[in-house]
């Protein structure tokens, strides 16, 4: 029994490393994109809690707690207009986009 603890031990520590350095890696563009009509003159904005940052043409951020129209009126009131608004994937269909872009500056 004395010699399998150090092995056990071992084992649920290279899974706690393992379980954290997956937290830390990026999520790739980000599960929320924004694209505005205009050039941005800053590249990177908050809205309530959410971090937004511009890269390759549109605005990306992390999931957030607010509804999906909620964060992207959030981001046209900063920026202005969008072409486009993306959740998970997903683009907004055009009339949320109009009610969005409502909101706009």
């Amino acid at each position: 029994m004395s010699r399998l603890a150090p092995r056990i031990l071992a084992v649920i520590t290279a899974a706690m490393v393992s379980s954290t350095v997956a937290v830390a890696q990026p999520q790739g563009p980000g599960y929320y994109t924004a694209t505005p009509v205009e050039a941005p003159t800053k590249t990177s904005l908050i809205t309530r809690d959410t971090v937004w940052k511009f890269r390759d043409g549109a605005f990306a951020a992390a999931k957030a707690p607010e509804r999906d129209i909620v964060l992207c009126q959030l981001v046209a009131q900063r920026v202005g207009k969008l072409t486009s608004f993306t959740v998970g994937g997903q683009a907004l269909d055009a009339d949320t986009l109009s009610k969005c872009n409502a909101k706009a500056n």
